[in-house]
């Protein structure tokens, strides 16, 4: 009895914790981002003012007309599924390697495609400019779509080659003995259960590409605008809260939407394959 007591005591106290840390975490900034997207340009929120005294969609309007965001909401939305899709083809034989094969150095080679992942973004970003130029690509889009997968590359790598891994040898081998093709058997037996790998795959890159500002900044500034180049423009020299708040909220929701999407589609997936009809 004391027991359940004290696994119920555990249980409560540890959702206590959690809501508390999602509260501060989570909701509040974007509570406050919300709020402050809100306020009316012609009426400043400021001390002593507890709330916003006039709201307003106008900050929305005013950052839409008035800056470079739709021209950066397309080069973002446009760079990011071709870093999506070049990443994973890139990636899977490295990850087919990891995941399937055995060879000397392997552990060491693992751990040199996680280097990107410690080499800071600016870092990058300068080498490849170099880079680039050395070789007279003068396109930014070139530039940054190349950025990006190298910095998505380990992502998409460590999550391939679990999925590889986890794919029973005896599948394989059941296919091949009936006759299959290496394309039917990777069509067939590998494919069904890779998809939440490729799925989360995918969605790592799209977000890690939609985020990423110092290769955008490097490579891209002041002729090829992200969204993330504008955000940081409004928190340089001419600080103003608002349309930060407008450019962060507009960068936050379609990451989380893309992220419930794919969530949900691995979810129906993973009941898919534990019903056998994946």
């Amino acid at each position: 009895m004391s027991e359940t007591k004290n696994g119920k005591l555990i249980a409560r106290i540890s959702l206590i914790f959690f809501l508390v840390v999602n509260f501060f975490w989570l909701f509040l900034p974007l509570a406050m981002a919300v709020l402050w997207s809100l306020v009316d340009p012609d009426h400043a929120w400021s001390y002593p003012d507890v709330l916003a005294p006039v709201l307003s969609l106008g900050r929305w309007v005013d950052v839409w007309q008035n800056t470079s965001l739709s021209e950066a909401l397309v080069n973002s939305y446009t760079i990011a599924p071709v870093v999506g899709v070049v990443t994973i083809l890139l990636a899977m034989p490295t990850a087919y390697a990891f995941g399937r094969m055995e060879f000397r150095g392997q552990k060491i080679a693992e751990l040199i495609t996680l280097i990107p992942l410690v080499m800071p973004g600016m870092m990058v970003g300068i080498f490849f400019s170099a880079t680039l130029i050395n070789l007279e690509i003068d396109s930014p889009f070139i530039g940054i779509v190349l950025g990006h997968v190298v910095l998505s590359l380990p992502y998409a790598i460590r999550i391939m080659s679990a999925g590889f891994k986890s794919v029973p040898q005896d599948l394989i081998e059941a296919s091949r003995d009936m006759g299959a093709s290496h394309w039917q058997t990777f069509k067939h037996a590998f494919l069904p259960m890779l998809k939440p790998s490729f799925l989360a795959s995918i969605i790592f890159c799209l977000v890690k590409s939609i985020e990423e500002f110092n290769i955008s900044f490097v490579l891209g500034a002041p002729d090829f605008v992200t969204v993330p180049t504008i955000l940081f423009s409004f928190l340089g020299y001419n600080f103003v809260r608002p349309d930060a708040a407008v450019v962060s909220l507009i960068l936050l929701v379609p990451n989380v939407l893309l992220m419930i999407v794919i969530e949900r589609l691995l979810k129906g997936n993973y009941l898919s394959q534990s019903t056998g009809k994946a």
